[in-house]
C-alpha cells in the first residue's frame, strides 16, 4: 500500500492507496515485456492513461464530436457543456477561484511557449533579466532563452545544489529590480526535487517579477492549491 491524493479529489489528508486496483486502470499494464509483466518508469516523460480517459474521449469522437461555444446544433451544445464540465473540474482540482482562469492547450510545452512568446517577446527589453532554475525541463527553459535572447534580455540561472536542491541565496542574489520573470518548476522531473514554490514566488514578487510555475509534475503526485 502506498498513499495518495484523498478519494474525493480534495487536499486534505491523505488515504491508503491499493496499487493492484489502479493497475487495472491501466490495460497497457498487464502486457509482459522480455517475459516479465511490464513495469513502466518513463511516466515523467509521457503518463499511460487510465481506462476511464480513454473511454470518455472515445465516447466523446463517437457520439458528441463538434465544435466548441461556435454553433446552436445539438452536438454542438453537448460538447461545449462537457468542455466547460471539464474546466470546472480542473478549477476544483486545483482550487483556482474562477473556471475562467483554466485555459486548455495541447500541453505544458505549448503553454510555455505560448507565455514566453506572446507575453515575454512583447514585454521584454534590453536590459531586462530572465529567470530560469538549473534543473528545468527543456520545455521552460529553452523558450525562455529564446526569447530572451531575441529581446536583448539577460538570461539567468539559478544553480542547483550538490544534494540537489536549489541554492537559494544565490536565487536572491540574483533577484533584482529588473527581473522581469522567473520561471521554474514545482517538481523537478530529473531529480524529483520539490521547489519551495511559495518562498520563491513571494521574494520574486518582492521585486516586481511575475513567476511561471512549470506544474506537470507536481499536479499528478502533489495535492496543489494554486491560491
Amino acid at each position: 500500500m502506498q498513499t495518495g491524493r484523498r478519494a474525493d479529489g480534495q487536499t486534505g489528508g491523505l488515504v491508503p492507496l491499493d496499487v493492484e486496483r489502479v493497475q487495472q486502470d491501466f490495460p497497457i499494464l498487464s502486457r509482459t515485456n522480455r517475459g516479465r509483466r511490464l513495469a513502466y518508469l518513463d511516466s515523467a516523460a509521457t503518463a499511460q492513461k487510465p481506462r476511464v480517459v480513454v473511454d470518455v474521449m472515445r465516447d466523446f469522437y463517437l457520439h458528441h464530436n463538434a465544435n466548441i461555444s461556435r454553433s446552436v446544433h445539438q452536438l454542438s451544445e453537448e460538447a461545449t457543456a462537457a468542455y466547460e464540465e471539464a474546466r470546472e473540474a480542473v478549477r476544483r482540482f486545483l482550487n483556482a477561484e474562477l473556471a475562467e482562469e483554466i485555459i486548455f492547450t495541447s500541453g505544458t510545452t505549448a503553454s510555455v511557449n505560448l507565455v514566453a512568446q506572446a507575453w515575454g517577446g512583447a514585454t521584454f527589453h534590453a536590459g531586462d533579466e530572465v529567470v530560469v532554475t538549473g534543473y528545468e525541463h527543456h520545455s521552460n527553459f529553452v523558450p525562455w532563452q529564446t526569447v530572451a535572447h531575441r529581446t536583448g534580455a539577460a538570461f539567468r540561472v539559478v544553480p542547483v545544489a550538490a544534494d540537489g536542491t536549489l541554492d537559494l541565496e544565490a536565487y536572491q542574489a540574483i533577484l533584482g529590480p529588473r527581473t522581469r520573470v522567473v520561471a521554474l518548476s514545482h517538481v523537478s522531473n530529473v531529480l524529483g526535487t520539490v521547489t519551495p514554490v511559495a518562498e520563491m514566488v513571494r521574494m520574486a514578487h518582492r521585486v516586481g517579477a511575475i513567476v511561471v510555475v512549470d506544474g506537470a509534475q507536481a499536479v499528478p503526485h502533489l495535492p496543489v492549491d494554486v491560491r
